[in-house]
């Protein structure tokens, strides 16, 4: 009887090991996850379509989730790492953590061509310094006007170690003044309240009034207009044009949960998906899909600026220092 008995107890947890629903585990970063931000609904669209169980992680910055999963090595629980961009990829792709994904991105609608096969897109922007338009009458318009402001205006910048923003804003300076770049930044460099580790602590210390100006995106006023009808900020169009952001999502070599790995990068691609990104994360969505209109009202920059991936992680070390030392 009581070999009867564990018999059946055995079938009985076999049969719920196998109905259990598979998990991926997503890293990411925290602005992402944020009850605000694009996980919640996210988590809720992919769950209905792939009946498993989605797990977000998250850090204060996507470069910061790349070190996260670079030092748990084998024993990391990431499936997929999303929040990396164009600008961070190399720094990936060095790597060697992450696969190719087999997936057709030909169709996508985004300002530059697109054919990386371990990347996939899911979003994308424009660099910005975001004002209160009630507090600053006149921002500056170029990055020479920056410089030429008075000497109590202060700025919140990302490191761009640390954060994919902080990353875009050195590329920014660099895309419009080459090897004078550290020059540029030794003139900035007073005008610099802090640098923050992430997006998010920047810009909660610019909320609270601590400064004039924070790197953010063009499109970051819309939230303010849309979630609480405030239409006080504004974003500073420069005339030497704007810095990109492609932020992009890959898999992990290491995971074991690879097949449902690619539906959830698939799914990144999906008009679903889109129509989350623009009231969540704040920017534009890489396949077409109905804007609100307050977004809609945001103008674009009429020219982006970008750099290759093999450029950056080419030069990144150098410019790097070239910034730490400017700023001394």
């Amino acid at each position: 009887m009581k070999t009867l008995l564990k018999g059946i107890i055995a079938l009985l947890i076999l049969a719920n090991f196998l109905q259990a629903k598979p998990t991926l585990v997503v890293y990411t970063y925290d602005s992402f996850t944020a009850s605000w931000g694009p996980a919640p609904k996210v988590k809720e669209a992919f769950e209905k379509r792939c009946d498993c169980n989605l797990e977000f992680v998250s850090t204060s910055s996507a470069i910061g989730t790349l070190r996260k999963i670079q030092l748990e090595g084998k024993n990391t629980k990431a499936d997929i790492l999303l929040g990396l961009d164009s600008s961070s990829m190399g720094i990936a792709k060095k790597s060697g953590l992450f696969m190719e994904h087999n997936l057709d991105t030909s169709k996508l609608n985004l300002p530059i061509k697109w054919n990386d096969e371990t990347f996939v897109p899911y979003d994308y922007g424009y660099f910005a310094f975001v004002y209160n338009n009630k507090l600053l009458k006149k921002a500056p318009a170029s990055f020479e006007e920056l410089i030429k402001m008075p000497k109590d205006f202060k700025i919140i910048i990302q490191d761009p170690r640390s954060s994919t923003p902080g990353l875009g804003l050195l590329l920014w300076v660099r895309s419009i003044y080459g090897d004078k770049a550290g020059e540029y930044w030794q003139k900035l460099s007073p005008y610099i309240l802090t640098i923050t580790k992430g997006w998010s602590e920047a810009y909660n210390l610019f909320l609270k009034g601590e400064a004039d100006m924070v790197l953010s995106y063009t499109t970051s006023p819309a939230y303010h207009i849309i979630a609480e009808k405030n239409y006080d900020y504004s974003s500073a169009y420069f005339k030497e044009g704007h810095y990109g952001q492609v932020e992009v999502g890959a898999i992990l070599k290491s995971s074991k949960q690879k097949e449902l790995a690619r539906k959830f990068l698939n799914f990144t691609m999906s008009k679903e998906f889109a129509s989350i990104i623009p009231t969540t994360n704040w920017l534009y969505p890489v396949v077409e899909a109905d804007l609100p209109k307050e977004f809609e009202a945001i103008k674009k920059p009429t020219k982006m600026l970008l750099m290759d991936s093999k450029t950056v992680e080419k030069n990144r070390k150098k410019w790097l220092s070239e910034w730490l030392n400017s700023l001394k």
